[in-house]
């Protein structure tokens, strides 16, 4: 029987911003290998399996084309916006997803029609950088920290963050899933920018990346004194993501927008 699968722009307003990530309804009793060998087919950063649960919840797994990842923010977002668009969960309800990373709820913000995503804070505590990191980044490095998976470095502006020509080579050699580069926003429309190289993880730079601002939210949040913030990150397609720091949860908001559907034959 087909499989349907669609693709959605994730942190965007409009089609071919933002992050995009396929959303396959996968059938239930799907094989690891199967969905990374459906990820590796749709060489996006992410692909997302939800499968119903028999209380009605989600499971929910996710794949880049060359591993499964833990945490994923806007394969998330697409998915919960592909179940409401589909009809597969009630457009008033939130939409709950059991995963690698614990339990993850989303909502329609009924005003902005925002999903709202309740997700983990994973603060990254200072480190001293990584031998040679400076160098793979080409630049200076204000700040240094490391999150679960990822490390956080600060830069000394905006300009840097988004002219950065990084050697992804060498980031690949690095012992975690990527490095997020940030820099406080020259924008009054944003408080941080932000960028997220994960060559390791098949991904050289992840368009909009909402399981980094699990990170960004509690670093910028000590920072700037307020815990309700606006990032964008800069990558070339770009997209804006709302953060909100609630003690150790962070809900990240964010719209989408189904770009194509199809089957898997």
């Amino acid at each position: 029987m087909p499989t349907p699968i669609s693709v959605v722009d994730a942190f965007a307003s409009r089609p071919f911003e933002g992050n995009p990530a396929a959303v396959c309804l996968a059938p239930s009793g799907s094989t690891e290998s199967w969905m990374a060998s459906v990820a590796a087919e749709m060489n996006l950063s992410e692909t997302a399996f939800p499968v119903r649960r028999s209380d009605g919840d989600w499971d929910l797994r996710w794949f880049t084309p060359t591993i499964e990842v833990r945490l994923c923010g806007h394969a998330t977002l697409a998915t919960a916006h592909r179940l409401w668009e589909c009809g597969l969960a009630p457009s008033g309800e939130a939409v709950r997803f059991h995963t690698r990373s614990g339990r993850l709820v989303c909502r329609r913000n009924p005003g902005t029609q925002r999903v709202e995503m309740d997700f983990p804070a994973r603060p990254a505590p200072e480190v001293t950088a990584p031998a040679g990191l400076a160098e793979a980044l080409g630049t200076a490095l204000a700040w240094c920290g490391r999150g679960e998976d990822d490390l956080l470095v600060q830069v000394a502006d905006a300009t840097t963050v988004r002219t950065l020509r990084p050697d992804l080579a060498a980031l690949a050699q690095l012992p975690v899933r990527g490095v997020i580069v940030t820099a406080a926003s020259d924008s009054p429309e944003f408080d941080f920018v932000s960028r997220f190289f994960a060559p390791a993880a098949g991904v050289p730079e992840d368009p909009v990346t909402g399981s980094a601002h699990c990170t960004l939210a509690p670093y910028w949040a000590s920072r700037l004194g307020r815990n309700r913030m606006t990032g964008r990150q800069e990558s070339r397609r770009g997209g804006t993501v709302g953060v909100e720091l609630l003690g150790d949860r962070v809900v990240l908001s964010g719209s989408a927008v189904t770009v194509w559907t199809g089957e898997i034959l």
